[in-house]
Order: C-alpha cells, then sequence, then structure tokens
C-alpha cells in the first residue's frame, strides 16, 4: 500500500446495491470512493445474508455496574431486537460513511468488502433506596455495526453508529462513548468515538476505527476481529459497558498477478458469492450453454446454491476429462463444461453428463442440481473464458474454496 497505513475508506457504501472497483492510488489521507454499477447489472449485487448466522445470539440478560453511593446501571442487547423500523433512513450529515439501507435488523449482511448488522440495545439507571433497587430511567437504542474494505487496499475501517428511539427519566441524560481493538492478523490504526449525548431521540452518533492487515507475506491469509466497547454515563450512576465485534474481513496476499496487473494486497468478506458476467453479445454460444445448463438446475445462479472454486488440478482435470474427455474433434469449436472445471461442482463430485440438442456431445438430456452440462461451443469464446475468471478472481479476491455466481448477461 502506498502512502500512510491510516489512509481512509470513505463512501464505499453509500447505496444499496454497490459494487466497489479497484482506484488509481490516492496520496496519505486521501478518500478513496466507490462506484456504482450499471443499472442493468445492479441487481446482481444485493448484499446478501451471511450463511448459517442468519441471526447472531447474544446474550440478553443486563450486564450491571457495581452499586456505588446508591445507585447503578446496566446494559443489555435488547431482547425484543432492534427498533430501527421506527426510523425512516438510517444516514445523516453525521455519518463518517453512510450506512447502507441493506442493513438489516438482527442479521449479519453483505457485499464483498461490506458487512454489517442492527441490533437494539437497553440502557438502564437504577437507585438504591433503603436497600431496594428502583429504575430511574431507561433507554432504548440501535446500533449499527458496520465494516468497509477495499479488494486493493491494505486496510478497512469498522464504524459504529448508536441513536436512541426511545427512554424516560434519568437515562435520557446519558452520554455514550466507546473504543476500538482488534484481534487477529491486524493492527490498529486510529480510531475515534468521543463522548457524545444519546439524545434526542433518532440522532445518530458516530465513531470509527481503522485497522490494518499484517498478512502481507506472499501467499498470506488473515482474518481480524475487530471489537467497538460502548461506554454509557449519566452523571450520579456508574458507567455501564456493552461489546459488539464483527470478524467478517479477510485479507491476503495469495491473489497474485494477473497479466499486467500487480500482485497486491487486499481484504474482502470471503463468503459473498460475486457474480463473474458471461455476456450474450460477446460470447453467445458460452452463454447460451451456461444459460441452459442453469435453466436444468445445475448450480451457480444464486446465492442459495452458488459455486466455489478449487484450485486442486487433480480435481480441475478430472471435472474436465469425465465432462469433455471423449468430445469430437470438430471445427471452430471445443467443449465447455458447466459447472467450471475450477469449482467444486463438477463431475468430480459426482453425478452424471448431461447435454443438449446441438451440443454435439454424446450424452442424455437432464435436469437436476448435480452433475454436470458438455456442449461444444466456438473455440475462441471458450478461451475467452479462461480470461474472464482469471481476471474476476483477481478483482473479487476469490481464493480457493470461495463462493461464486456465474450469470448471464447482455
Amino acid at each position: 500500500m502506498r502512502g500512510s497505513s491510516r489512509r481512509v475508506l470513505t463512501g464505499i457504501a453509500a447505496m444499496a446495491l454497490c459494487l466497489v472497483v479497484a482506484a488509481p492510488p490516492a496520496a496519505a489521507g486521501q478518500a478513496v470512493s466507490g462506484q456504482v454499477p450499471t443499472s442493468d447489472t445492479a441487481s446482481a449485487y444485493a448484499a446478501a445474508r451471511r450463511p448459517g448466522a442468519e441471526s447472531r445470539t447474544r446474550p440478553a440478560s443486563p450486564v450491571c455496574t457495581a452499586p456505588a453511593k446508591g445507585s447503578y446501571s446496566c446494559v443489555q442487547v435488547n431482547p425484543a431486537g432492534s427498533g430501527t423500523s421506527r426510523v425512516a433512513g438510517r444516514s445523516s450529515t453525521q455519518d463518517i460513511v453512510p450506512y447502507p439501507e441493506w442493513c438489516q435488523f438482527n442479521a449479519i449482511y453483505g457485499t464483498r468488502t461490506q458487512a454489517c448488522e442492527i441490533f437494539g440495545i437497553i440502557y438502564t439507571t437504577i437507585e438504591i433506596v433503603n436497600g431496594v433497587p428502583r429504575v430511574t430511567g431507561e433507554l432504548s437504542l440501535d446500533a449499527i455495526s458496520y465494516t468497509y474494505s477495499s479488494a486493493s487496499l491494505s486496510n478497512w475501517g469498522h464504524q459504529i453508529g448508536v441513536y436512541s428511539w426511545a427512554g424516560w427519566g434519568a437515562a435520557l441524560g446519558a452520554r455514550v462513548s466507546g473504543s476500538a481493538r482488534g484481534s487477529g492478523s491486524c493492527v490498529p490504526s486510529g480510531s475515534s468515538f468521543p463522548s457524545q449525548p444519546a439524545t434526542p431521540f433518532l440522532t445518530l452518533r458516530n465513531g470509527e476505527s481503522y485497522f490494518t492487515t499484517t498478512a502481507t507475506a506472499v501467499g498470506a491469509i488473515g482474518f481480524c476481529e475487530t471489537t467497538w466497547d460502548l461506554v454509557f454515563t449519566t452523571a450520579g450512576y456508574p458507567p455501564a459497558g456493552l461489546s459488539t465485534s464483527l470478524n467478517e474481513i479477510r485479507c491476503d496476499n495469495a491473489t497474485g498477478a494477473n497479466g499486467f496487473r500487480p500482485r497486491r494486497v487486499g481484504c474482502v468478506v470471503p463468503w459473498y458469492a460475486s457474480p463473474a458476467f458471461y455476456s450474450q453479445s460477446s460470447y453467445p454460444s458460452l452463454a447460451s450453454h451456461v444459460a441452459r445448463a442453469q435453466a436444468s438446475g445445475l448450480p451457480g445462479n444464486s446465492f442459495a446454491a452458488p459455486l466455489t472454486r478449487t484450485t486442486n488440478q487433480a480435481t480441475i482435470d478430472t471435472n474436465r476429462s469425465r465432462a469433455c474427455g471423449d468430445a469430437p474433434s470438430l471445427p471452430g469449436l471445443s467443449c465447455d463444461e458447466y459447472p467450471l472445471a475450477s469449482s467444486n461442482q463438477g463431475l468430480a463430485a459426482g453425478g452424471t453428463r448431461r447435454t443438449f440438442d446441438g451440443c454435439n456431445i454424446n450424452a442424455p438430456r437432464a435436469t437436476g442440481p448435480t452433475g454436470a452440462s458438455a456442449c461444444m461451443i466456438t473455440a475462441s469464446e471458450n478461451s475467452a473464458q479462461g480470461a474472464i475468471m482469471a481476471a474476476f478472481n483477481y478483482d473479487e479476491r476469490v481464493l480457493n474454496g470461495d463462493p461464486f455466481r456465474v450469470l448471464v448477461s447482455a
């Protein structure tokens, strides 16, 4: 990475559908912004819910301070969830980076370079009168935890936003502050969340932190869990704290170069299945085969059933030989297999070969999610497919085992 290790990424995710593209190197401290895809492909970049982690399990029991001078306070995750549905829009002029509209309640959502979640908080103030605790105030808040990166930079940000939406009593005078920390393959490179009043309602209070990966050696892959420790303080009551963490960013120097484009360190959300596009206008026979194969039930065009990349050469060779090993020799044509030979969903995983009319392959017509399709397509298009996928794997930092999608575009 050129320039200061505290180079900030801003504006990457201001919209619901977003594609982050590599930007020219910026001077130290200069912002780097993302770009939004054109309307015909924007839907392919919709955020996805994290597989297997639809809802985070958080302890709902309150964490209370020890009584001091006859009072104490408690903070807990709201067991009823978030109250964000009460808010018309989550972005404000106070945002450091506008929070994406696709961030949902009590679950982790993401794109290839962003991840976030929203959860509710209850802060309570208590006095002890004649040995009996008495609640003197309560504040209901939402927290938006949002992390964002770039596929071509070695640092990323973790932003936290807090706003109250209901409350009464002494808790209305609360202030909120925070500090950030990280564990794993990273070092902190700056954070700020000074003490701010928690009211008026629906007013965002933001903190921002930055981290730089230590997974910079050639071939290195590293994760970092970043945590915000929030503290709620009301005059006359001991401060109470709550922590929230995200571990969604993976950084690597294992992607390698792509032709004239050099090896570089970058950071992504590895569970997000980015789409590789096969253009019907540029590659008609390739796109036709893939579209028919997917329509017959083979996976790869959805978040629910993506392909996963393999770099195991034995698996790749088996996928190819079982799909195309007996393909005929026809002028100007070559055998294409789908799912891709470089995926774990090919014939090495089982199933039988299938084909379609006009494909010049001796195999049955079949449907279903297992197996593979083979078809003789234009040889130049089949060769171009390799370059498409090499550039895609570079741009999206798709490593061995990562999910991805294949979509047919105009």
